[in-house]
Parts: C-alpha cells; structure tokens; sequence
C-alpha cells in the first residue's frame, strides 16, 4: 500500500472515530437534557403554584433532536445539530492548552439555545424572530463549554477539565432562564410598521401583520443592557 493511500486511510479512520463519539456524546447530553427540563418544569411549577393560580411553564418534545421550555411569554428551543464541528483558527478556544494539546479535542457537537416568543409559535406567525443566546459545544471526551449572552457566556470557562453531566445541564438551563428574563420585548421602531397593505390586513389579524422579536429594528448586541455578546476566552 502506497504511503499516500496509508496516511489517507489512516487520517479517515481516526477522524471517523472521534466524530462518532463526538456525535454519541452530544446525543447523551441531549438526552440527559430532556430529562433536567422535564423536572425543572415540574420543580418549577411546584413552586410557582403557591402563588399563582396558572403557572405556565411547559417541556415539550419536537423531535429526535429538539426539544422546548415555555417560560411565562417565552420560548426556549434547545437544538442539537447532527453534524460534528472544529473551530475556525481566529475562535478563542484555540487560546487554552487543552485545544493546543491536540487538535482532536476541539471536534465538538452542537446544542443550540434559542428564544422566541411563545406568541409567535401559539399564533403561527411564521415571520417572527428568534434569537440564539447560547450554544453548548461538547468533545470526544464530554468536556464541554458554553459561549452566549452575559449569564450564558462567562460561567463555563473550564474547557478540558468539566464534564457534561445533568448538574451542569441545569446550571446552562438556569442561566438561561435569567438571560430571557431580562432579555424584554421592546416597541419597534415607528419607521418600521407605519405602512401595511390591504392584504396583510385582510388575510392576518393584527398580531400577524407586525413581524415580532425581542431586538426587532435594534441591533441584538449593542441594545443587550450589558453590552457586547460575552464569548468565551479561556485560560
């Protein structure tokens, strides 16, 4: 066999490897993360029912690799993508000694933490926006870090030496939680819903013809109460 052949066969099979353990991974901290938002869900409600006739927070399954969390107003869509990933040579992870180490430690899954409003899925309008305010990123060994939005972006920092596990699934739900909290729906600007058409008004009610999101008309970062996004720097 020739040597070219030898270091591509070689390349792959290592490669194939590591991504099938990266992707097994990341499906057993989805799963566990089912699981941490069904009984937060619970915990929750529980609690909240002392004090409130209706308590409105839900777990909902959409699927093999989605699942959701209505909290009040808003939605929590948490996403697994199916497809391992490496890093681009300008993102701060390439900063720690860990990724350093050995290149094989930075393939990672991805689960992808969005918030909607719970409106926008309720009524169907299909033109509201969402937002990503964090994304989980776990390896080959289940080490794991968070990069997001303020709470979402500075906890995390440890890439190499934590291990994904349930405590830490509801420490990222939590933070989570907090972020949309006080993440508020803000007016749009006047500029931007002055004019509509007859047909929007005739084929839509009033909550369809304005396109709704939490930033829309502002921009997500700069408007954020704390500034910039908060992305993760390492050691």
């Amino acid at each position: 066999m020739t040597t070219k052949k030898q270091e591509i066969l070689d390349t792959y099979k290592e490669k194939s490897e590591i991504k099938q353990k990266v992707f097994s991974n990341t499906f057993e901290a989805f799963n566990m993360l089912r699981e941490v938002l069904k009984n937060l869900a619970e915990e929750y409600n529980k609690a909240l029912a002392k004090d409130m006739e209706k308590p409105r927070i839900k777990y909902k399954n959409r699927g093999k690799f989605q699942v959701s969390l209505k909290f009040g107003g808003d939605l929590l869509i948490f996403s697994m993508h199916t497809n391992v990933y490496e890093f681009d040579r300008d993102h701060h992870v390439w900063k720690t000694r860990y990724a350093r180490a050995s290149k094989l430690n930075t393939y990672s899954g991805i689960i992808n933490i969005y918030n909607f409003l719970s409106d926008s899925f309720k009524y169907n309008r299909l033109n509201d926006l969402g937002y990503l305010i964090g994304r989980i990123f776990i390896n080959n060994s289940k080490h794991y870090f968070v990069e997001g939005k303020r709470q979402m972006g500075y906890l995390y920092k440890d890439f190499g030496t934590k291990i994904i596990n349930e405590e830490a699934l509801r420490n990222i739900v939590e933070s989570a939680l907090q972020y949309i909290l006080e993440f508020d729906l803000l007016v749009p600007k006047y500029d931007q819903v002055k004019i509509v058409n007859v047909e929007m008004l005739q084929t839509s009610n009033q909550d369809q013809v304005m396109q709704t999101g939490k930033r829309l008309g502002f921009q997500f970062n700069t408007d954020d109460i704390h500034g910039e996004e908060a992305i993760y720097t390492g050691h």
